[in-house]
């Protein structure tokens, strides 16, 4: 999704910088890599409680917590280093509320209230809005619509996840919305977002960044999400969304990525 949000930028601007592209998308990676390390520590009395994560290096001891969290601090030195030397001090700025906002905000809020995934779709929107700010050195609307893109794919797409795996967030007492407002609550939830991430793709095209073949594109995915939508919330339901939007990201990317250069 950076690299993404950095060739879109870099194609209205004229200028690409294979250097910054670098930074950028290696940066993040690694500053996303030290987060998800941190997050595995924090999280590894939770992960023991549900089966999808039960196996984690942490959780089975084939990692100590000491080697992990230097393991993490490493990542998260050499991700900003090459954010800091190879990009622009906005990027590096988006990297540090990704980090925090995932580690800390995210993990206090997800313990605590079932908008916990929506605090989490933060750190989990930045990537394409970093790539796009390493050329562009500003925030525009550009940036504020793929973050809300990525926003609206996350929410249907993690949504979906609660409730295939509903009875193991109970179990480990993780209020998501599955959980405390039900399997149809959440149903609805996700068409909404589906909505957002329409509405998403076609402002990108309104407003001039993208041509009229990205807006088809997405327009046309998120129409036979919401296709894919009918019928009984219940975990068969939620599994043909969930495997459903790996497809809508992969396309979205790659969208994104020529977004510029399609009519």
């Amino acid at each position: 999704m950076a690299a993404a949000g950095f060739c879109l930028a870099a194609t209205h601007a004229g200028m690409f910088d294979v250097s910054a592209l670098i930074g950028a998308v290696a940066g993040t990676a690694l500053v996303i890599a030290a987060a998800c390390v941190t997050n595995n520590y924090i999280d590894r009395g939770i992960d023991s409680k549900m089966k999808r994560t039960r196996g984690r290096a942490l959780v089975t001891h084939d990692i100590s917590a000491k080697a992990a969290l230097s393991y993490a601090a490493m990542l998260l030195l050499a991700g900003f280093g090459l954010l800091i030397f190879l990009t622009n001090w906005l990027v590096v700025l988006l990297g540090a509320v990704a980090f925090f906002s995932y580690v800390v905000l995210y993990g206090i809020a997800k313990r605590k209230t079932p908008f916990g995934t929506l605090v989490g779709t933060l750190p989990g929107g930045l990537p394409p809005v970093a790539g796009y700010v390493a050329v562009t050195g500003t925030l525009d609307l550009a940036a504020l619509l793929l973050f809300l893109l990525l926003l609206s794919w996350q929410m249907a797409h993690f949504y979906a996840i609660a409730m295939r795996r509903r009875s193991e967030y109970k179990a480990a007492g993780l209020p998501v919305w599955a959980v405390v407002y039900g399997m149809e609550a959440t149903k609805q939830q996700i068409i909404g977002f589906v909505v957002l991430y329409i509405a998403a793709g076609l402002a990108l095209t309104i407003f001039g960044y993208t041509g009229i073949i990205f807006a088809a594109v997405t327009t046309v995915l998120g129409g036979v999400w919401l296709l894919k939508s009918r019928g009984e919330a219940n975990e068969t339901w939620a599994t043909r969304m969930f495997v459903f939007s790996l497809l809508v990201l992969l396309v979205t990317i790659a969208m994104i990525a020529l977004g510029g250069l399609l009519p």
